[in-house]
Order: structure tokens, then sequence, then C-alpha cells
């Protein structure tokens, strides 16, 4: 690798729009992938993202655009992944270039439904990325704060802290704050979590509960959360920090939360697909709520004691009525 390394970001999303935000604050070029040829192009001819987060304006001498995943990824050696973790297996599959040489960042919340792993291991399994050149972008943040430039936080997480400390250099600002860890693996479970938790916050919206169950929900949620990363990955952490307890609550109380949103919507009466209709964006919660069920249940009686999960799910892809649901679960927390 150069001794500037190369940036690219992967993904036309909000957030991937945020991401190379931050790093034209401190970068001189950066590489971007939009599979949407509509949106590049509008990118190159008016400076900024017409889909999300248009009113973050680009000096395009900054930005190296493709719409072809190969000719991105070949231009650098850091690559940040924000696509959907629906979608992330569709887009890898048009690589015909190696990543095994690559240092992959994610910033991506769930777990890819293909292979059933999270987005660390799915690279490290299919990919060949050694764990030591990945690693996790993580909130507490949301992308809508980061174009309004209002001071936000970032936990960058990799087993290696040499990578953590670059990639937190290279986003940090004025109004960005970055901290590192070595927990990548529970930071990445966490941020899967807490976009489902958010749901729950979203349903107990729209079907009525007030800010006093909310707490009571937030605070289950946290303890479920601890338990679940607990299963698949122990380790010492303090779920009290800020890339678990603050994710968390941002994700499950701010008006931007999109997970919130769609949860909302299905407390008030929509079906699922009519409210994933309405929504201009993707509600990662959605996908990660079947995936981190599924992964529970196949622990058997090692499986960790998810109520608020299985409440999700039983909405979600069981078709249960939301209200009858929430009812039953508000005996389970305390």
């Amino acid at each position: 690798m150069s001794e500037k390394p190369k940036f690219a970001v992967i993904g036309g999303g909000s957030w991937a729009t945020a991401i190379v935000k931050m790093l034209c604050e401190n970068l001189d070029e950066v590489c971007w992938y939009m599979r949407s040829n509509y949106a590049l192009e509008h990118l190159k001819k008016h400076g900024h993202n017409p889909n999300y987060l248009s009113s973050v304006e680009f000096n395009l001498k900054q930005l190296k655009l493709s719409n072809d995943i190969n000719e991105t990824v070949s231009c650098a050696d850091c690559l940040i992944f924000v696509v959907p973790s629906a979608f992330l297996h569709k887009e890898l599959e048009k690589l015909s270039v190696t990543l095994e040489d690559k240092i992959v960042f994610s910033a991506i919340k769930g777990i890819v439904p293909e292979t059933s792993l999270i987005v660390g291991d799915h690279f490290n399994t299919h990919y060949k990325v050694p764990f030591n050149n990945i690693g996790v972008i993580s909130g507490p943040c949301h992308a809508e704060e980061v174009a309004l430039e209002r001071l936000s936080y970032l936990t960058i997480a990799s087993a290696d802290d040499e990578k953590a400390k670059m990639i937190a250099n290279v986003l940090s600002s004025d109004y960005i704050k970055c901290t590192t860890s070595d927990d990548v693996l529970g930071i990445e479970y966490a941020a899967m979590l807490k976009n489902i938790y958010a749901i729950a916050a979203g349903i107990a919206h729209g079907l009525g509960y007030g800010d006093n169950f909310q707490s009571v929900l937030m605070s289950n949620a946290i303890r479920e959360m601890k338990k679940y990363v607990k299963k698949v990955h122990k380790m010492k952490r303090d779920i009290n920090d800020s890339a678990y307890l603050g994710d968390l609550l941002v994700t499950g109380y701010s008006a931007f939360s999109r997970n919130r949103l769609f949860g909302t919507m299905i407390g008030k009466g929509y079906t699922v697909k009519s409210a994933q209709l309405e929504m201009s964006m993707i509600a990662e919660g959605y996908y990660a709520t079947n995936s981190a069920y599924k992964l529970n249940q196949q622990k058997g009686k090692k499986k960790a004691k998810t109520p608020i999960i299985n409440a999700v799910y039983e909405v979600l892809y069981e078709n249960k009525d939301p209200k009858k649901t929430f009812k039953k679960l508000t005996d389970k927390l305390d």
C-alpha cells in the first residue's frame, strides 16, 4: 500500500453520501461507486446526490465517480462499503477484481441474507479478506445530521488498532469525533440489533404507547442486546458505551430514524409491503429481524432470551397483530 492510501466508498445512499462528505474534509480525492447512472450523471452535472442528502454540495474535483464497481475497487487501497445488507451479495457478484489485498471497512448495519453472516465474516469467508484488514464504522450518528454539520460521534472498530486510527483520522473533523475499538464483531452485531429495537420503538409509538413505555422498552432492549451479543461473541465490553447504548438510543428515538419510521407505520396499520413502498429509504431492521431471530433460534437451548426481537419477528414475518403482540410483550418487560 502506498504511503498515502486511496479511499473509495461503495454505495449511493444517505450514509454513503455522508461518509464521502466526511472524507472530502480531509482528502484530495475520493473514489465513489454509485449503482444508479441517473444519480451519477446528476451528481456530475449539479454537484449533489439527487436522491439522498441533496443539500450536501461536493467539489467535483475531489471525486472520482463511477458506476463500475471494479473500476472503483481498483482505484483504491481502502474500501468503505455502504450498501444495504440485503443487496450486498448482488453488488459483490459484479466483482471481477480481488479484495484480498484491500482494507475493507463496513458501514453496513445487517446480516447478508444469502449467507447468514455479518458483513465482516462475509468478506473474510467469501472474499478472503484477512480479519486484520476488516473493520466497522458505527454510530451513534445519523447521516442527516452529518449533512447539517451537527456535532456527531463515530466508533471505528478493527482488530488492527493502526487501521482503526487511520480511518478515524480521515473521517474526523470539527463536527465529527471518532473513537476506536477492537470489538469488531460485538459492534457489528449491536449495529444490526439496534435497528430491530428501533422498529419496536416505532411500532409502540404507532400503537399509541407513550414516553414512559418507550423508556422501559429501551432499557430492556440494551439488556437484551447485551445477552445476544455475549452469546455470539464473548469478550469484555461495556454495553453502556456509545457504540452500543448510544447508537441504540439515537436510532430508537430520533425523528431521522428510518427504522423507527418503518415501525411507526406498521403500528398505525400499514402492511409491511405498503410501508416499504411508501418509504424512500431502506429500513435495514426489517431484514435484520429475520436474520437475528433465526440465528438465535439455531442455538437451541443456548439461545439468548429475546422477547423484543421475537415480538418484532412475529409482527413482520408471521403477520401477527401488532396490538395483541405488544400487549403480550408489555408483560415480559420490567
